[in-house]
């Protein structure tokens, strides 16, 4: 196993460190939040269900997702297959000035490292090209020979730094006639791109210019610092910092020669360029590079690794999703002891009124139980098929001509609860609990209380919800004093006597936020009292409550503080 890029797996544990605390400052946060506009002691009935065990495996599950995209990112190769590739195009020898000289920082991050990055970047333009590397200071040295394969020049590339030649100084002579032994094809057409500060040591490196420009060679030379120069910053043994200095101890200072590079890529029919800006390889390739006519060669047994970034490619999606669609609430039961809604049909002795069961879902927090009195066959099958508006029309017909009959009264109410005409229910429920028949009372009490439950789910201010959730309370309490064995009606009680009081959590909350804003004026924060209101406006029954308040927070803020051209 190699990887094609491994220095993106030094980022690995940066980034992990980084996510993690994020995590655990995002937690931090959530907690203050969740301190700063909830009671304590109504704090766990609020985050009843929340599960802290799945919110940490969904964390991990992203950490874990984001090292194998990294891992991806640095391309894992395993194998590797021996081809025979055919060449068409140039042969360009780099050589790359590794004199202590390119240590200078005038470019950031210096010189060498510029240089570096430069060279992978005409590595990527010349991608038909053969490449060769050659290192010189005092000498020079052919690291790695012409070649298609660019994960070999590339490698030998990253390697380089100041000791890579032992021998101290800059012979930019011996770089071109380095560069000359590498080409071995005479017929081939030859380039030599030179990475240098041009601060020559020897006095022969325009005439060995000449020399090459003879032989067929063409130079390009790339100037790496500036001409105001910076001094030389090294570690010695003892792994303290210094500067290099000269015989007499004087600090040195390293400046760019761009005249004898001028000169030495004019005397071998190239040009000169300054690695200034983010185009320079791009100008050197399509102006000198490109232009030149291209070689036909072949070159056998160059190494194709085989990638294998897919696999943790294809974990890290496949946790990530896993992480999507993790709750973190606990799965619950849909047991009578649970806060889940239940869905119930009750089960008795025959009566004149069907028991045919009709679930009720409200608002995803509540099911329970309809009952539907027995009534002539059209009004019933109606009501099966679905048709509750005809059925509801039909029922009260039959209501208005008999008139004592409370069942009829009943089966309109159970009717108009399925096509959600509350109103008509709860007006249908409410006649039939002031009727002597105990049992049929207690069963319109339970159903009143459930139509009153779906009426507060849809209100639209948290006034007329909480209001219609009390009365349903009382509808409740009255089933249940009614019939003491009625567990439906015991467990809808409990059910929505907690929903209110996480109202009244709600209200207290909202109050916190209101008395913050409030504050923010106080100390003319005007913009920090809108941000507050915006953030409690988000739910919708908070917003018409406050909307007024807002409006007229912003139109201050957009005084106070009006807004930057």
């Amino acid at each position: 196993m190699r990887f094609e890029s491994p220095q993106i797996l030094w980022f690995l544990p940066v980034v992990l460190l980084a996510l993690g605390l994020f995590f655990w400052w995002a937690e931090r946060t959530r907690k203050k939040l969740l301190a700063r506009f909830v009671e304590p002691r109504l704090l766990a009935q609020l985050t009843v269900g929340i599960s802290p065990a799945r919110r940490k495996i969904r964390i991990a599950l992203i950490l874990v997702a984001v090292a194998l995209g990294v891992t991806a990112l640095a391309r894992p190769q395993r194998g590797f297959d021996l081809q025979e590739v055919q060449q068409h195009g140039l042969d360009i020898v780099v050589a790359v000035d590794t004199s202590k000289s390119m240590l200078a920082t005038d470019i950031p991050p210096n010189r060498l490292a510029r240089a570096k990055l430069a060279v992978q970047e005409l590595m990527q333009k010349a991608d038909t090209d053969r490449l060769g590397l050659v290192a010189f200071a005092g000498d020079a040295f052919l690291e790695c020979p012409l070649t298609i394969d660019n994960t070999a020049f590339q490698q030998s590339l990253s390697v380089l730094d100041v000791n890579s030649i032992p021998q101290g100084g800059t012979a930019l002579a011996a770089a071109v006639d380095m560069a000359l032994t590498a080409f071995k094809e005479q017929a081939h057409h030859r380039v030599l791109v030179l990475f240098t500060d041009g601060e020559d040591n020897d006095a022969g490196a325009l005439a060995a210019a000449k020399k090459a420009a003879a032989a067929g060679l063409k130079i390009f030379t790339i100037g790496i610092g500036t001409a105001a120069g910076d001094l030389i910053r090294v570690t010695n043994d003892s792994g303290q910092s210094d500067y290099v200095r000269d015989a007499q101890g004087n600090v040195v200072k390293s400046h760019l020669n761009e005249s004898l590079l001028q000169q030495i890529a004019g005397a071998a029919g190239g040009f000169y360029l300054p690695l200034r800006g983010a185009d320079t390889m791009t100008t050197l390739y399509e102006r000198g590079l490109a232009p030149l006519p291209k070689s036909e060669g072949k070159e056998k047994l160059v190494r194709r690794y085989h990638e294998q970034f897919q696999w943790p490619l294809a974990g890290a999606i496949l946790l990530l999703l896993a992480e999507m669609v993790l709750p973190e609430r606990k799965r619950e039961k849909k047991t009578r002891g649970s806060d889940r809604p239940l869905t119930s049909q009750r089960q008795g002795k025959p009566s004149p009124i069907s028991r045919a069961a009709a679930v009720l879902a409200v608002g995803a927090l509540l099911g329970c139980g309809g009952k539907v009195a027995a009534s002539p066959a059209d009004a019933l099958r109606e009501y099966q098929s679905g048709n509750y508006t005809n059925a509801l029309a039909e029922y009260e017909r039959l209501a208005a001509v008999g008139t004592n009959d409370l069942r009829l009264v009943f089966n309109a109410g159970a009717a108009a609860y399925r096509g959600t005409n509350f109103e008509a229910a709860v007006q249908a429920f409410t006649r039939v609990t002031a009727g002597p028949d105990l049992k049929l009372q207690q069963q319109a009490y339970y159903n009143l209380g459930n139509t009153q439950y779906r009426m507060g789910a849809a209100a639209k201010d948290l006034d007329a919800l909480q209001q219609t959730w009390e009365a349903g309370i009382k509808s409740y309490e009255r089933a249940v004093s009614l019939n003491t064995n009625d567990v439906d009606a015991a467990y809808n009680l409990m059910f929505t006597r907690k929903a209110v009081g996480q109202i009244q959590a709600f209200r207290e909350a909202m109050r916190r936020a209101r008395a913050d804003a409030d504050d923010a004026v106080r100390r003319r924060n005007y913009h920090r009292a809108v941000e507050i209101m915006e953030a409690l406006m988000q739910n919708q029954v908070a917003a018409k409550q406050f909307e007024e308040f807002t409006k007229k927070l912003k139109d201050i803020d957009a005084i106070v503080t009006p807004p930057q051209p």
